[in-house]
């Protein structure tokens, strides 16, 4: 099949938008308190909202796509692994921040990236429970949309531009809850820090494409599906991800059970200081 671009991926943005607010219904489908828990073979959780959430996206992703090969965690997880991903894939996390969502906060989220060349091009994140969307396609920006989903249906208002703001003197620096390792925290304590916060998925990275945040940094290993949907967006909205040494991140490494090495999430790449070494 013909890569997909960016050109290409634009008329698709609304589709996929739909397909991820029907997804992210089927997460709030059951109370927190009724949801079962239970362990995969890395001892992360998993609830029958990440599997419901990842049916109804990789049948979207069929209708939408047709033959376009798709990574989806849980898919992964039991070993459903797609050939064929050197040119164009989806990837997909259909509940990222799943010990969030087990604890009722309201960060977790859907996310579902188009890739290609190891690169994502365009990004959907839903937060279900703040009821809020972004999305982005590199080349033609960034957005956010209320979501409305009661009744059974689902509905997205109309999207509102968004992009990263410019470096200030002090940094807002947004961490993860659950992975802080000794390394990030080396790292963001040269930082100069003005505000600093902790949150649970990939919402950290719209926070970014927002304005409301400058950087966000992890150091440990990562899976690509956690951050692909961030990455297209924060750059889409002229933010950049890159790889701790500062290269470029690439995905799509089967090979290494679809991990990144870590990763820094920029909003101002331009005015932003030198980043003090890892």
């Amino acid at each position: 099949m013909q890569d997909i671009t960016p050109q290409q991926a634009e008329p698709l943005i609304d589709e996929l938008t739909a397909i991820a607010a029907r997804a992210s219904a089927a997460t709030l489908a059951v109370p927190f308190s009724a949801v079962e828990q239970r362990s995969k073979n890395d001892l992360s959780p998993v609830t029958a909202a990440d599997e419901a959430a990842e049916a109804i996206i990789l049948e979207g992703l069929a209708r939408l796509c047709p033959g376009v090969p798709v990574v989806a965690e849980e898919s992964v997880a039991k070993g459903r692994i797609p050939a064929g991903l050197s040119g164009s894939f989806f990837c997909v996390d259909p509940l990222d921040g799943t010990k969030e969502f087990l604890a009722g906060r309201d960060e977790f989220t859907v996310n579902i990236a188009l890739i290609t060349q190891g690169a994502p091009i365009a990004g959907v994140i839903a937060a279900p429970k703040q009821g809020l969307l972004w999305r982005g396609v590199i080349g033609f920006g960034a957005a956010r949309l209320r979501l409305k989903l009661s009744g059974g249906g689902t509905e997205t208002c109309e999207p509102k531009a968004i992009h990263t703001r410019s470096a200030p003197a002090q940094l807002t620096v947004a961490t993860s809850r659950t992975h802080l390792d000794s390394v990030t925290e080396a790292f963001i304590g040269r930082l100069p820090i003005g505000e600093r916060y902790m949150c649970g998925s990939s919402v950290k990275f719209c926070h970014l494409a927002e304005g409301a945040a400058d950087i966000y940094p992890r150091f440990g290993p990562t899976c690509e599906w956690d951050i692909a949907a961030g990455s297209a967006i924060l750059t889409a909205a002229g933010g950049a991800v890159r790889a701790p040494s500062g290269g470029t991140l690439h995905f799509g490494n089967s090979d290494s059970d679809f991990r990144v090495p870590g990763f820094i999430a920029i909003g101002d790449p331009v005015g932003l200081p030198a980043l003090p070494g890892a």
